[in-house]
């Protein structure tokens, strides 16, 4: 999937992370949800920080700053775990 393949209904409208579980609602009433063991650094975050995020690139990506961690729309739509090493940021 290139960025020109994503639509207006792909962009992120909500996320919300639990103890095991990224959630993230789509503009187009989508929500997807994938374990949280497939993003270590979220994982391994505290709840304080797990709530902290901010969205980017116009809706079509989330930012959580105090543990430099950026998931795309796009990855998420594939079902694209973090890369093996991702290494967690300690908290």
């Amino acid at each position: 999937m290139k960025p020109s393949d994503l639509r207006a209904g792909e962009r992120i409208k909500d996320v919300r992370v639990t103890e095991d579980t990224l959630s993230v609602d789509l503009m187009d009433g989508r929500v997807l949800s994938v374990p949280l063991a497939w993003y270590p650094r979220l994982l391994h975050a505290t709840s304080e920080q797990r709530a902290n995020w901010r969205l980017s690139g116009s809706g079509y990506g989330i930012h959580w700053p105090d543990i430099d961690e950026d998931l795309s729309a796009e990855g998420l739509l594939r079902g694209a775990p973090a890369p093996r090493g991702s290494i967690p940021v300690k908290g």
